[in-house]
Order: C-alpha cells, then sequence, then structure tokens
C-alpha cells in the first residue's frame, strides 16, 4: 500500500499532508483538529459537536453560509465529530482549490469575530433538537446513554456522548465556547491534508499563503483519565418504544492501533459478518432466534468497546440469544477460530481496506486516512504497518485478545424492551438503566 506523500509543518504548528493524484482533475481538502469529547470537562459537553455547527455559519471575511460557495463551484464537503478529533472536508474541481483553502483558512483563523450570541443561540437549539431526533426519539436511540457511562465511570472522559448532556449545552456561555475554540482550534492542534489533482511544491505554497499568518495556540491540555475499569459484570435494562426486544453485549477492548485491537477486528468479522458466520448463522439462519445480529470493535484513542448486538425475532428471549451469543465466544476463548475463518475475515478487511482507499476525498478516503495516521500516530505513512496488523494475526492472537478482554467479570449487558413488554423478554437480575 503505497500512498505516496509529502509533509511539512509550517512555523505555527500546522501539519501540511500533500498525496499527488493526477487520474481525475479534483483535489480533497481535509483538515483535522486534535479534539472530540474527550477533550471537553464534566458539566461542560458537547462544546466540540457544537462547533462542527458553528464553522459552516461564517467566518469575518465570509459572514454567511459555508457551503453555498463550494457547491455552486461544483464541490462536495462535509465534517464530523467523534470522541477523538473533529475533521472537515471540501472535494473540489482544481481550478476550486484556492476558494477552498481561503475559506477554510478563515473560519480557522477568524471565526471568533463573526460568532456571534445569536448565532450561538441558534446552533445551541439546533444541537438540542439533533439529540432529540438522533437519540431520544429513536428507537434504540437511548442505548448509548446506558452503555458508556456502565462501561467509562464518571472520571473517564468516555463518560458522556459527543452530542453533549443537554444541561451541559444549556448552561454553556458564550464566553465559555469562545474559550474552548481558542483552546483546540487553532493550527498547531490541527492537520491539513491536499489530496489530488496538485503538485507537491504547489501544495505547500498554498498551504503557507492562507494559513502561515494563522498564530498558534496553546499547546493542548492534558487529557486526565482516572482508574475507572469495569471490575464486575452489569446487566441493565431499557425500556423503549420499540417493537422487538434487543441484547448488547460491551467489552472495555483495546485502544486504536493498540495490542489486540486487530485482532478484536478480526474476531467481529468471524461472528458475524456474512451469512456463514458463526452468530448469524446459529442465531438468524439455523435457529431463526433473531432478526440481526452485528458485532464490532469500535476503536477510540484512549480505550476501544467490543460489542454484539442480536434482536430477537418473536416468540424468542434476550435469555436465548445470550446464551447462543456466550456459547460460541466460549468456544473461541477456549479453541479459537479456524484457520479459514481468519483468512476469510482478513480477507474481508483488507477489501475494505483497499477500498476505502479508491477516494481521494470523503470520510475514509486516502486524504482522511493519511490525516488520521498522522495525528493519532504523528506519521501519514503507516498504511503498510496498519494493513499487516491484520495480516500478522492469526487464531491463537486473536483468542488471546479475546481471553483478555471478553470475559464475563467485565461485561455489560443490556436489555433493551418495548414499554408495555413483560420484564421476562429481558435478562435477569437487570437493573433499570438511567437514560435522564
Amino acid at each position: 500500500m503505497q500512498i505516496t506523500f509529502d509533509k511539512q509543518t509550517l512555523n505555527n504548528g500546522l501539519d501540511v499532508i500533500v498525496h499527488v493524484d493526477h487520474s481525475c482533475p479534483i483535489v480533497a481538502v481535509n483538515l483535522w483538529y486534535h479534539v472530540g469529547s474527550k477533550n471537553e470537562q464534566p458539566g461542560r459537553t458537547g462544546f466540540a459537536h457544537l462547533f462542527e455547527h458553528l464553522m459552516f455559519e461564517g467566518s469575518e471575511h465570509h459572514d454567511q453560509g459555508y457551503f453555498s460557495p463550494l457547491k455552486e463551484a461544483g464541490g462536495a464537503l462535509n465534517g464530523s465529530t467523534n470522541a477523538d478529533r473533529t475533521n472537515y472536508w471540501e472535494v473540489v474541481p482544481t481550478g476550486a482549490l484556492e476558494r477552498a483553502l481561503w475559506m477554510e483558512s478563515d473560519r480557522m483563523g477568524f471565526l471568533l469575530p463573526a460568532l456571534t450570541q445569536e448565532k450561538f443561540e441558534t446552533q445551541r437549539q439546533v444541537v438540542l433538537n439533533e439529540r432529540r431526533q438522533s437519540y431520544e426519539n429513536r428507537p434504540y436511540g437511548m442505548v448509548p446513554m446506558a452503555l458508556m457511562p456502565a462501561l467509562f465511570p464518571a472520571g473517564h472522559p468516555y463518560h458522556w456522548l459527543t452530542i453533549g448532556e443537554p444541561a451541559d449545552l444549556l448552561a454553556a456561555s458564550f464566553d465559555d465556547v469562545r474559550a474552548f475554540f481558542r483552546t483546540y482550534y487553532h493550527p498547531g492542534n490541527a492537520s491539513l491534508v491536499l489530496a489530488g489533482d496538485i503538485e507537491t511544491i504547489e501544495g505547500f505554497e498554498l498551504a503557507q499563503r492562507y494559513f502561515g499568518e494563522i498564530p498558534t495556540g496553546p499547546p493542548r491540555p492534558d487529557v486526565t483519565v482516572s482508574d475507572t475499569t469495569v471490575s464486575a459484570s452489569s446487566r441493565l435494562l431499557l425500556r423503549d418504544r420499540v417493537e422487538l426486544p434487543r441484547l448488547y453485549l460491551s467489552w472495555r477492548s483495546p485502544q486504536l492501533f493498540g495490542r489486540g485491537d486487530a485482532a478484536l477486528d478480526l474476531l467481529a468479522t468471524i461472528l458475524s459478518s456474512g451469512k456463514s458466520s458463526r452468530l448469524y448463522r446459529r442465531l438468524v439462519h439455523d435457529s431463526r432466534m433473531a432478526t440481526d445480529v452485528s458485532a464490532a470493535q469500535g476503536s477510540r484513542e484512549l480505550a476501544g468497546v467490543f460489542s454484539i448486538v442480536a434482536t430477537a425475532t418473536p416468540g424468542h428471549s434476550l435469555i436465548e440469544l445470550e446464551a447462543t451469543i456466550t456459547d460460541e465466544l466460549n468456544q473461541v476463548l477456549h479453541d479459537g477460530p479456524r484457520d479459514e475463518e481468519v483468512e476469510r475475515s482478513q480477507a474481508m478487511v483488507e477489501a475494505d481496506f483497499v477500498y476505502r482507499l479508491q477516494s481521494v476525498g470523503d470520510f475514509g478516503g486516502r486524504s482522511d486516512q493519511l490525516n488520521a495516521y498522522n495525528v493519532y500516530l504523528d506519521d501519514p505513512g503507516q498504511f503498510d504497518a496498519d494493513l499487516e496488523r491484520y495480516r500478522e494475526a492469526d487464531s491463537d492472537s486473536i483468542r488471546s485478545a479475546a481471553q483478555a478482554c471478553l470475559i464475563e467479570p467485565k461485561q455489560v449487558a443490556l436489555s433493551v424492551i418495548p414499554a408495555g413488554g413483560d420484564l421476562s423478554l429481558g435478562l435477569s437480575d437487570s437493573k433499570p438503566a438511567d437514560v435522564a
């Protein structure tokens, strides 16, 4: 996976990475800020996601909507926030590159002069409404509110959701959010990738022209993580406006790029990807106890979460689903997966890896992946090393990773049942989940 690139760091601390690909007359502009919800403080959550909205509301020299000028030029653009980073990207025709860079640099260096109390209040309400739509009023949408605090107790920066707590957003002052911007949204905490129909020297010159005079900010504050390991299994019950019961089994797991991270990725594929996977075959195809099943290793910068999710068919309980899932996990813990299962999962992971890199832009494309490696590993050229983590895994390493994480004392089991459903639909000895 030889993805060629060149990297320079401007005097203000901005990392600039240029990847040349003249196969199509487009350029991807991809900017990462190393800030997410984990960089917030209890009582002041939701700020990173709030700024994802505010960054599209205009800056000092373009104090109006961000989308129109780039879409008029034939570009596509978006942004996202998670626990660890915030990113913004544009994919534009080559001739519109300087327009994209001008607008991106203006909101990095000159957002606050255009940030008014009215914009702040408007976007705060937009975020609160998004929370209602995406979590509170969506079937199974309140699950993260129950699971994350159980997996990451108070004191851990993954304890709260990226979208933040409503009380925190309502209590936030205009000065609070301005101070948060000054701390994190500056060149010294950012990484810029230009990928596509551009020459290397030109890319660095343009980055210097548009971003070089923006002053850097303070060093990124350290994230404090107290000792909040899950010491005992917990069983939770959540009533929701859903038709079918659903079971969530989750464990704390290795951090992104940590030891065992890739092995658990492969295990998730072995368990639930495709009709021949273990859990799909037993729960959905053979017994028809479940309408669906999935497994995933959710890797984050400080820690991961391994989850298995299954929805019961009418007439079946979550107790039955748990027994079958536990049986399959015990087989893996004792014997490890079969060699042919490992090879199949490696082929699927590699195919997905290569497929995502066909694009220079968008989420997960080459520009996005270059930024991910640069921000998390301080080296954009980690493609081969990343893929090698999966290639070198075998049955023994997958079994070892499972034995280290996927054991009952570290498990959080959440039963979601219909609001008017019998409690027997869920797991026994479950306590009501607090999702207030």
